[in-house]
């Protein structure tokens, strides 16, 4: 007998849903309507005609009336002042390795003040750090190399000197940072990202701040300021209300390496200290007491806390003071030296301290040096000489 279906039997098919088969002919024929309302919107818009407006024209121009006050002066300040500021851009020296050509390459870029007419320009130590050369540009666009005259990375200070007419050279004017207060105006002038001769406006923040030069020695009494300061700006001026230099614009504090509206400039006084130095010398000559001072290091291993005088100097200060160094005796024993612990009110502990203290001085100042000698506490008046 056979199994399975009958010759004749219809094939199987899925049962019939009529509400599944409404739901998609409604849809497709809302996708047909849309359709056509889009084509004919695209039709209607492809057809239409502009409408001219024959009135139509330029708005009157409101009158804005005199300038302020303020800004009259910020105008001045910078129409004085711009004239003395400079771009300095930095090359570097590259030999090409298959044809051995030497080429330069852009390094870098900083801005900078003329100092006098002989052509002195002061900016910061690390606009130049490693470059080959150096140009500067005048807001004329004129521009001339430049060669450095005097570098003192521990403030990251620099000049430099180009050979421009003296026509040209507009020294910036020159202020005081002795008696500056905290909210009065500032203006910066600088190179930021390559804009040059871009003015920024202010305050001054806060005073006596303390930031670390390129060799991690500190700069004291730095002038914060919220004034934009950014990549491009160091080495330029900071200025007063009176359009007078009162600071250089060094760094800044951002997250991101932009301003952040906390900027620092290292205070006039002290260019106008060390820049005649840069340009009689090449380099600062600081103030010393004459003596040769042992590495922290030896210092506590003998457990001394202080800087310990390995040697003084004949015919110096020190000498003429009394201080001792260290020494042997006839049996060849080794007597330890006088150990500085102070610097008239300082508290002397390392090497860094020492010299830190001696550089708020100058030449020929007169200093108390309190000395261990042994168990015994002493004090020694002793003039400051130069030292190399």
């Amino acid at each position: 007998m056979a199994t399975g279906y009958p010759y004749d039997a219809p094939p199987l098919r899925p049962p019939r849903h009529p509400a599944v088969a409404s739901v998609l002919l409604w849809l497709l024929s809302a996708m047909l309507a849309l359709l056509l309302v889009l084509v004919l919107a695209w039709h209607g818009c492809a057809r239409r005609e502009p409408v001219a407006d024959i009135e139509a024209e330029p708005r009157p121009i409101t009158p804005r009336g005199d300038l302020s006050e303020d800004e009259k002066s910020t105008i001045a300040i910078f129409r004085e002042a711009a004239p003395s500021v400079v771009n300095i851009t930095t090359m570097a020296v590259r030999r090409d390795i298959f044809s051995m050509n030497i080429f330069q390459i852009p390094k870098g870029s900083g801005s900078g003040f003329v100092w006098d007419k002989r052509g002195h320009v002061v900016t910061n130590f690390h606009v130049i750090q490693g470059a080959d050369s150096a140009q500067v540009t005048f807001a004329d666009r004129s521009t001339y190399r430049a060669r450095v005259v005097g570098v003192y990375p521990d403030k990251d200070l620099a000049v430099l000197k180009i050979d421009a007419p003296a026509e040209r050279l507009k020294p910036i004017m020159v202020g005081s940072s002795t008696d500056l207060q905290v909210g009065q105006k500032v203006f910066a002038i600088g190179n930021p990202f390559g804009l040059d001769h871009t003015l920024t406006t202010g305050v001054i923040s806060a005073l006596g701040r303390e930031i670390q030069s390129v060799t991690g020695r500190p700069i004291k009494d730095v002038i914060q300021t919220d004034a934009a300061i950014n990549p491009g700006n160091s080495g330029g001026p900071l200025l007063d209300s009176a359009g007078r230099l009162i600071g250089m614009n060094t760094a800044i504090v951002s997250p991101a390496g932009v301003s952040a509206g906390i900027g620092f400039a290292i205070p006039v006084d002290e260019i106008n200290r060390l820049t005649p130095q840069l340009i009689r010398h090449g380099k600062v000559i600081r103030p010393g007491l004459g003596v040769q001072i042992a590495h922290d290091r030896i210092s506590r291993q003998l457990g001394l806390e202080g800087v310990l005088i390995l040697g003084v100097q004949p015919d110096s200060p020190a000498a003429k003071a009394g201080l001792r160094g260290t020494r042997r005796d006839t049996d060849g024993d080794v007597i330890i030296g006088d150990v500085i612990v102070g610097i008239n009110q300082r508290k002397i502990r390392s090497v860094r301290e020492l010299l830190d203290a001696l550089a708020d001085y100058q030449m020929g100042d007169t200093v108390t040096v309190r000395v261990l000698r042994g168990e015994e506490l002493l004090e020694f008046r002793v003039p400051l000489e130069n030292i190399e």
